[in-house]
């Protein structure tokens, strides 16, 4: 869009949509970028969603970068501090409030609990000054945890059938097929190693820096993924806008 285009926006009818990633490892099959892809998809989807009910849905550009300690050690891993996270987050919906617009809604894929800490203090202090609503369908948590897929109610959910179902449908361009298909299930939970207060991939018993079964992921599941997340966030959206 061009700047008088955003500035003709029907401030009624538009809802800003942003989407979180992470700049990390996940497993020596998928990009660096896959969490910004799956929260794009998940993004565009609840987009066409709103959209068929009558809101303008402005999909802002994603935010890659952010706290990812988990994966700290692995290269290729750019991992911020948590308070510069929220300072980017903050200065965002500023910016958008700066707009006219009174919605933000946040769709995040990337789990770590530092950078899911992040996002709450950010959605404290933009609540505090009183000018946007911001909409946070937090996917780790209830109701939206339970309409996802049995693997990531299992928690071990990182670069493994979950996530690299998404990237199969969106960007088969960018798996290393050859080695996904050959690697072993690693069922171990990422959200029981949070809860034991384990804080890397290592420690949590992913040396390759993924957890699920990468093997049997699939675009036909990637797809239903997409449309479930898209639900979500467009469901989340609904509960605050009045059509």
């Amino acid at each position: 869009m061009t700047w008088p285009e955003v500035r003709d926006l029907d401030l009624d009818r538009t809802v800003a949509l942003l989407p979180l990633g992470a700049v990390e490892a996940h497993g020596p099959h998928l990009p660096l970028s896959t969490d910004r892809i799956i929260a794009q998809a998940m993004v565009e989807d609840g987009a066409r969603r709103l959209a068929s009910d009558g809101l303008a849905p402005l999909m802002l550009p994603p935010v890659d970068y952010t706290a990812a300690g988990f994966a700290a050690n692995f290269a290729g891993t750019v991992s911020i501090r948590p308070e510069t996270a929220t300072a980017l987050l903050v200065d965002i919906a500023a910016a958008v409030a700066g707009w006219g617009i009174r919605f933000l809604a946040l769709a995040n894929a990337h789990l770590d609990p530092i950078h899911l800490g992040s996002i709450y203090a950010a959605i404290k202090e933009i609540r505090a000054h009183g000018e946007l609503t911001v909409i946070f369908p937090d996917i780790t948590r209830k109701p939206w945890a339970l309409r996802l897929s049995d693997e990531f109610k299992s928690g071990a959910c990182h670069a493994g059938q979950y996530e690299g179902s998404v990237i199969l449908e969106r960007r088969p361009d960018l798996v290393r097929d050859t080695i996904r298909r050959e690697l072993s299930p690693n069922p171990k939970s990422l959200s029981t190693a949070i809860r034991q207060g384990l804080d890397s991939f290592e420690a949590a018993g992913g040396p390759d820096a993924y957890f699920g079964d990468p093997a049997s992921a699939t675009a036909v599941e990637g797809q239903a993924t997409i449309g479930a997340l898209g639900a979500i966030l467009a469901e989340a959206v609904l509960q605050h806008v009045e059509i």
